[in-house]
């Protein structure tokens, strides 16, 4: 029997933008995602990591119930998330709960914690004593007990998204999504939240579904990384596998751009790769491989034909020409005109 606890089975969410000409209008669609699947273990963290613009966060909201999918669908350990239509059933709102990027702008300015914590506790735990219970949440989470009766404004960055996590602990949830949860936050506060998110998962048998972009934070959090670029994923693999052996180039470009501080970790890093030109428009995405405009091994099936999932490794996959079988022609890396890569 599979211990995934979330399966994602060729996921598209597509959005309608405007119209073309005035006559014979046609749709102008940004394909936010296309085509995306993975799983998620029990109790593991599965980093999903992109670019702005990648469509990870809209993943993000397809799974919370905020999107629903042009096509493809999520399942819920083997059952449809959208098999009832649009209305989720509130078992499935209990399950899932997600924890934004801006705390400032994720928690009622209006309401007390209290009030704020209160809220999930009387839709999903009508039957327990929800004072006790919101004193349990802020010590699950390191708060003294008065905070319950203080106001979002009086708490810094940091403390809002630790509330913010104890709201999404209050449905007594299986998964949770954390969307960017520590990007808004300064440096000093960061590594408390994480070592308090990674608490939480081994006292609670939690599992997250991480985005970020990040990388250097998914080498100390993530089970396995899946990277993103304009709407697919390219390459999927274990945390330790994915940062010692890199296959796909978007990946080992991004991972050679990481910042270090010594030359041993200088050492450990892929080799420099160069990116040509710029990040293609999600209106306008190239046919093809999406990255092949950028991509330093680029062949002519790369401009055609847009690659498949290849399993590379055991729990290793990329979407990239270079692995598929029988084996491309050897490729040779572009010199002229090369841009030094950006994360």
């Amino acid at each position: 029997m599979s211990n995934d606890i979330l399966t994602v089975e060729n996921l598209k969410k597509h959005f309608v933008i405007g119209y073309t000409g005035l006559i014979h209008r046609e749709p102008i669609t940004v394909k936010a995602v296309d085509g995306v699947s993975f799983s998620i273990r029990e109790g593991e963290t599965f980093g999903l990591v992109g670019e702005s613009g990648s469509g990870k966060s809209t993943v993000a909201y397809i799974t919370v119930g905020m999107y629903r999918p042009t096509s493809g669908t999520i399942y819920l350990r083997g059952e449809d998330l959208f098999a009832q239509g649009d209305e989720r059933p509130l078992r499935f709102k209990k399950e899932i709960q997600i924890v934004y990027q801006d705390p400032g702008s994720s928690l009622n300015p209006r309401r007390t914690i209290k009030d704020i914590l209160d809220l999930p506790l009387r839709i999903h735990q009508p039957h327990k004593n929800r004072t006790l219970e919101i004193l349990r949440l802020l010590n699950e989470v390191e708060l003294p007990p008065d905070y319950m009766h203080k106001y979002p404004r009086q708490l810094s960055g940091g403390e809002k998204q630790i509330i913010a996590i104890a709201r999404a602990l209050a449905s007594d949830p299986s998964l949770i999504v954390l969307d960017e949860p520590t990007s808004a936050l300064d440096v000093s506060v960061q590594g408390k939240v994480i070592n308090l998110l990674i608490r939480l998962q081994q006292e609670l048998n939690l599992s997250y579904l991480f985005i970020t972009h990040d990388l250097s934070l998914m080498r100390n959090v993530a089970t396995r990384v899946a990277i993103m670029y304009l709407g697919k994923i390219c390459e999927v693999a274990d945390a330790a596998e994915f940062f010692q052996n890199p296959q796909h180039p978007y990946t080992q470009m991004l991972l050679s751009s990481i910042p270090v501080l010594s030359e041993e970790e200088e050492k450990l890093k892929p080799s420099k790769i160069h990116s040509i030109g710029e990040i293609p428009s999600p209106v306008n995405v190239p046919p093809g491989c999406s990255f092949h405009q950028r991509c330093p091994y680029v062949m002519d099936v790369c401009k055609v034909v847009d690659p498949v999932m290849v399993e590379t490794g055991p729990g290793h996959t990329v979407r990239c020409h270079l692995f598929e079988q029988p084996p491309a022609p050897a490729a040779v890396p572009e010199t002229s005109s090369t841009v030094e890569a950006a994360t």
